[in-house]
Parts: structure tokens; C-alpha cells; sequence
């Protein structure tokens, strides 16, 4: 089992910075593949971005690929995501997941592929 605890999340305006915290426990953090993923009111979730298990490799989302970034520091068992120049239509609630399978090295997209899931954080971006 892995438990997944995000924190970070706030009220900004448009423009404004952000840097999301995903502090993982009860897995060995370094077999993990993490990804983020956000899910507005009314939405489906929706892929942000994913990291391999050294974060030597990095998948983005068209729509953040260029504003956010993704790293993870092993020692801490923590991803972060760090959001600029945010977007009224980044509004959401960010969930972190992990990925235990270690047959390939690809970072999905699709969230059936993540088996543990956290409960989010709510990023708001006022215009």
C-alpha cells in the first residue's frame, strides 16, 4: 500500500506561482512512476504530467507543457509540481498518483494505470 498526502495548493491570481508538495509513505518511493493529475467541477480528470522513478524522464500535458514542472526528490518520498504563469482554466483540485508497476518505463497518461491515488489539493486562479 502507498499512501499519497498533497499539499501546496491555494487562491492566486492569473499570472501567480505555485508549487505543489505529494509526500508518499508505505511503498519504497524509488519504484514509484508519479503523476499529477487535476479534475475540475463537472470535469473529468485530466492528466498534468508524469515522472519516472529517478525523474530522469518527464511527460507533460499540451495544455501545461511550458508553465509546469515536475521533480521529485527521493529521500523525501515527495514529488512536487511547480505551476507558473497560471490560468483562470487551471482552477481544480491536483491529485498526485503512483504508478507501482515496474515492467516498463512508460509514464501514462490514462488514470487506470495509477493504482494509488491521494485526495488532492485546490489550486484556484482568480482573473
Amino acid at each position: 500500500q502507498v499512501q499519497l498526502a498533497e499539499s501546496g495548493g491555494g487562491l492566486v491570481q492569473a499570472g501567480d506561482s505555485l508549487r505543489l508538495s505529494c509526500v508518499a509513505s508505505g511503498r519504497s518511493f524509488n519504484t514509484l512512476k508519479m503523476g499529477w493529475f487535476r479534475q475540475a467541477p463537472g470535469r473529468e480528470r485530466e492528466f498534468v504530467g508524469a515522472i519516472s522513478w529517478r525523474g530522469d524522464s518527464t511527460r507533460y500535458a499540451d495544455y501545461v507543457k511550458g508553465r509546469f514542472t515536475i521533480s521529485r526528490d527521493n529521500g523525501k518520498t515527495s514529488v512536487y509540481l511547480q505551476m507558473n504563469s497560471l490560468k483562470p482554466d487551471d482552477t481544480a483540485v491536483y491529485l498526485c498518483a503512483a504508478d507501482k508497476n515496474s515492467y516498463n518505463t512508460i509514464l501514462y497518461s490514462a488514470p487506470q494505470h495509477y493504482e494509488y491515488w491521494g485526495q488532492g489539493t485546490q489550486v484556484t486562479v482568480s482573473s
